[in-house]
């Protein structure tokens, strides 16, 4: 988890503080006292658990030169540098001269939709700037967030400076997905797994960052993150649990949908990007979770009371390859919604007859 420094927006270039991931940090630290770093990070863990934030961490250590310490000097016990310090106010604002950041950018000047990829012509950069001699006399380090962004072109050119990488050249690949990167990419690559946070310490978070919040309502939000801090943020800042609520309400009413309930649910759902994004990921999450009922697993805690139950007393309707083929269907609906432009309204339905369907089989 991060923390924003002063009263300046919280975004992992911003943070100061990274709650969680010792081991993470330790293994970039050993690596770094003992003089054989090396050349390429692959960054890996699931959304939201604070990858990017760890990436300008290193990227404000190295740049310090090690803290101030430099390299085979004393190694401090964390990556942190003084917010005040000259090299995190420059990495702040985007001006350090030897940090060079590849990202998604957005598709208009209002910034209301990012782009769906990493542009390759945005990565064709990077081999012409670590090749530049440091403009401060330590190392040049790039942040592509995240890799699992780029198109083929974009990854056959990452994989190209992988392969002769520039001396005091550092590159810090954040991945969501690495199964999906090229072996080749992988293998080139120092791998540094970043692990879901424990749910009390999200709670925690969710007090200090989220104080409006009950502490049942906390407790609720930090088990639908599954240890994403940035998750359960974004669903405090959505409505996302009074929509979880909605969501369950209704599925409880299986094998008999109430129809007139879900066609107002789906057109409340349907008015905001936010709300139907949220509904996608919770209604694939919901899907899964019941699915590995039918494996007699007792899966996570659950979110409401009764939750488990309800999710038993369906699953039995049906078998396991039922239950993961309309998880996949579904999936594949929301995630076409705005490809193609469909009537979110209408996915929405489609999603719980198609869950009705199943029970009544």
């Amino acid at each position: 988890m991060t923390t924003a420094s002063d009263d300046t927006p919280s975004t992992p270039r911003t943070t100061s503080e990274l709650l969680g991931h010792a081991a993470a940090e330790r293994a970039f630290l050993d690596a770094w006292a003992s003089g054989r770093l090396a050349h390429a990070w692959l960054i890996c863990g699931p959304r939201g658990i604070g990858k990017a934030t760890l990436a300008y961490r290193i990227a404000r250590y190295v740049l310090s030169g090690g803290g101030g310490g430099g390299l085979f000097g004393d190694v401090p016990a964390t990556l942190a540098i003084d917010p005040a310090h000259p090299v995190f106010q420059r990495v702040v604002s985007g001006g350090h001269a030897d940090l060079k950041v590849v990202e998604r950018g957005w598709t208009d000047d209002k910034k209301t939709r990012m782009k769906s990829e990493i542009p390759v012509d945005d990565v064709r950069g990077i081999g012409g700037f670590l090749s530049l001699t440091p403009a401060e006399g330590g190392w040049r380090v790039v942040i592509i967030d995240a890799v699992d962004e780029l198109n083929r072109s974009g990854a056959n050119a990452i994989l190209k400076i992988l392969e002769e990488p520039p001396r005091n050249a550092l590159l810090l690949l954040v991945s969501h997905s690495p199964g999906r990167l090229l072996p080749t990419i992988r293998s080139r690559c120092r791998r540094l797994v970043m692990r879901p946070l424990p749910e009390d310490l999200v709670v925690d978070l969710l007090a200090r960052h989220a104080p409006q919040l009950d502490a049942a309502d906390a407790r609720a939000i930090a088990r639908l993150s599954l240890g994403s801090i940035g998750k359960a943020l974004s669903l405090a800042g959505e409505g996302g649990l009074g929509l979880y609520r909605d969501m369950v309400g209704l599925i409880g009413g299986l094998p008999r949908l109430d129809i007139g309930a879900l066609h107002a649910f789906s057109e409340k759902v349907a008015k905001s990007d936010d709300s139907f994004r949220t509904l996608s990921e919770l209604f694939s999450g919901w899907l899964a979770s019941a699915a590995s009922q039918t494996g007699g697993e007792r899966g996570s805690s659950e979110v409401l009371a009764g939750e488990r139950d309800l999710q038993r007393r369906l699953v039995k309707t049906a078998g396991l390859d039922r239950w993961v083929e309309v998880w996949e269907k579904n999936n594949h609906l929301f995630g076409r919604a705005d490809a193609v432009n469909l009537d979110r309204k209408l996915v929405v339905v489609n999603a719980f007859l198609a869950l009705e369907r199943l029970c009544r089989h």
